[in-house]
């Protein structure tokens, strides 16, 4: 009689897995090369998007011209905090909600660019540690 302890567990994986699975063998260098450059354009891309928020932000609110609008937004991207004090009350509920975002924004980001690099190492170990199990 079959009973469904006596069944093995069915792995489904998606055909359009991020990553490869650990029991996968590990990526060679040029598709991992290849993941690196995508995660890195794709975090860089959300960085000019931040940014070009920002600068539009300081520039509508603050009437800030476009440098000054670039400074002060790449200065709280980067966790530095702004130049220019907000005159309007607009301007410093703008600074406050992009200096919000802009802390979360920074982690995500990170962790965009970082994750084939931190998937390949953890790979690598599960790797070796199934190589000795065997």
């Amino acid at each position: 009689m079959v009973t469904l302890a006596s069944i093995a567990p069915v792995r489904i994986r998606p055909r359009n897995a991020m990553f490869e699975h650990r029991t996968d063998p590990l990526l060679p260098w040029s598709a991992f090369l290849r993941r690196l450059a995508t995660s890195t354009i794709l975090g860089m891309s959300l960085i000019i998007a931040s940014l070009a928020m920002g600068m539009v932000g300081y520039h509508g609110f603050e009437s800030l011209p476009w440098l000054d609008a670039f400074v002060n937004a790449a200065m709280i991207l980067s966790g530095m905090g702004p130049l220019a004090q907000p005159q309007t009350n607009s301007g410093k509920l703008f600074a406050g909600l992009y200096a919000l975002y802009s802390g979360l924004a920074v982690v995500i980001i990170a962790g965009i660019i970082f994750a084939p690099v931190i998937h390949r190492f953890l790979h690598h170990i599960h790797a070796e540690k199934n190589a000795e199990d065997e």
